[in-house]
């Protein structure tokens, strides 16, 4: 199978309405999904029209990201627990 300019052209319709890979490939008739895909690929056409992407005047906003308690903040409070004596079992068990 070739791709013709009459089949690139459903291909082209076909992808502007909003029709799947697989859709095209069956209404294509001799090519895969796969190959539908990478021919898209190549035409450059892989951004659809009317998609749910996010707007670009709508900046994305990374949520806040909470600190890990460190290490030492550990051991201070072991050792506030403890009454101010490390044993060597805190110390195991925090490793």
């Amino acid at each position: 199978m070739s791709w013709t300019d009459e089949r690139v052209e459903t291909l082209k319709k076909m992808w502007a309405e909003g029709q799947s890979a697989s859709q095209i490939a069956k209404e294509l008739g001799g090519v895969t999904r796969n190959a539908v895909i990478g021919k898209v690929h190549r035409l450059g056409l892989s951004n659809r029209v009317g998609g749910s992407a996010v707007e670009a005047d709508e900046p994305e906003v990374a949520a806040p990201v909470t600190p890990r308690p460190r290490k030492a903040d550990f051991f201070n409070s072991a050792m506030m627990a403890s009454g101010g004596i490390f044993s060597s079992t805190i110390l195991r068990n925090a490793r």
